[in-house]
């Protein structure tokens, strides 16, 4: 018997878009960009092609970023980069028009729920349903939801940074903070335009965070040589950072989300806050990947802290594990509107 499936799950995140097929794990995962060439709207490039034309393109041709703090800013470019997601996957499988899963931020509203919806069926799906990120993160990250004990994630994306507090299945307390691994490259490039005087992109600003970036200043410094446009000369100059540089720049975005982490643990039901402080709590997300980053939350809320393994890929593993067992799922964490 041939495997054959007409499922697949969405990651769409505002950096990278990830695309799961049960029975084949993860098949895609491109940078969430599309490069239209103006005046005729024709899309060019998406994904990884499409994100190497950033900060290189003539005037004709516009690189757009569709998502914007996890959800829909441009309705249309969505539709074509979704199309492009589900063509590309479609090679590796042999259906027509799939049921598709797709992640969305817990705040969002009921009329991005719907754009998304609308988007994926005139994308060619035949059904689309959409689940909140933080449970498919949990869900990723291994977490037992169904459980009556309590259990807390914190997702850090590109957009948005989602904290929640799971119990048998649902979520008793969210908060979805716009602030997360976008806002810390925008914060690196300020920090570098105005300490040495030199213009850096946003990819180049996402490189150094990779590389070097920290939660907090240690005594052992990492360096790493940039370069940019020197903003006095307006000609290319090359200059040393520091690990410790990039983490007072990331400090204000840092301090936001742990903001965000305390308010959800003061709204937590005392019953759950006693189970969080016994497991303590879970950072999933490209953002949880910065060094020492559950160090520093731990110390400032008091209650332990944990990256998840593969952290990256936890939510796209989490609608794998939906998809998989869709007809249970559907009616706790799924809406179709």
């Amino acid at each position: 018997m041939s495997f054959f499936t007409n499922k697949l799950a969405i990651d769409l995140g505002t950096c990278n878009s990830l695309v799961f097929i049960p029975g084949k794990g993860i098949v895609l995962n491109e940078p969430s960009v599309v490069a239209v060439a103006k005046p005729e709207n024709k899309v060019m490039a998406v994904g990884a092609e499409a994100k190497l034309m950033v900060g290189r393109t003539p005037d004709n041709i516009v690189v757009y970023r569709p998502m914007k703090d996890g959800v829909i800013a441009d309705y249309k470019v969505t539709e074509a980069m979704l199309k492009y997601f589900i063509n590309k996957s479609k090679s590796r499988l042999n259906f027509f028009k799939p049921e598709i899963l797709i992640s969305i931020p817990v705040g969002a509203s009921s009329t991005e729920r719907r754009a998304v919806i609308e988007a994926a069926k005139a994308a060619g799906a035949r059904e689309a349903f959409v689940a909140k990120e933080p449970i498919l993160a949990a869900i990723g990250a291994g977490i037992p939801i169904n459980s009556c004990e309590g259990n807390m994630i914190v997702n850090i994306g590109g957009g948005t940074s989602e904290i929640a507090v799971v119990a048998l299945g649902g979520i008793v307390t969210a908060q979805s903070i716009r602030m997360a691994g976008d806002r810390m490259d925008e914060r690196i490039a300020e920090y570098i335009k105005k300490e040495h005087n030199l213009a850096v992109g946003s990819q180049s600003a996402e490189e150094i965070k990779i590389r070097i970036g920290r939660a907090f200043p240690q005594k052992k410094e990492d360096i790493y040589d940039i370069r940019g446009r020197d903003l006095i000369t307006g000609l290319p100059r090359n200059i040393k950072i520091s690990s410790n540089e990039i983490a007072r720049a990331l400090q204000s975005v840092l301090e936001e989300i742990i903001e965000g982490i305390k308010q959800v643990l003061r709204q937590t039901p005392p019953e759950l806050s006693a189970d969080i402080i016994n497991k303590g709590m879970i950072l999933s997300g490209g953002g949880s990947l910065l060094r020492d980053l559950d160090q520093l939350v731990a110390k400032h809320t008091g209650v332990p802290c944990f990256t998840a393994e593969d952290a990256l890929f936890c939510v796209v593993k989490g609608t794998g594990v939906v998809l998989e067992n869709l007809d249970t799922y559907k009616r706790s964490i799924m809406s179709k509107k």
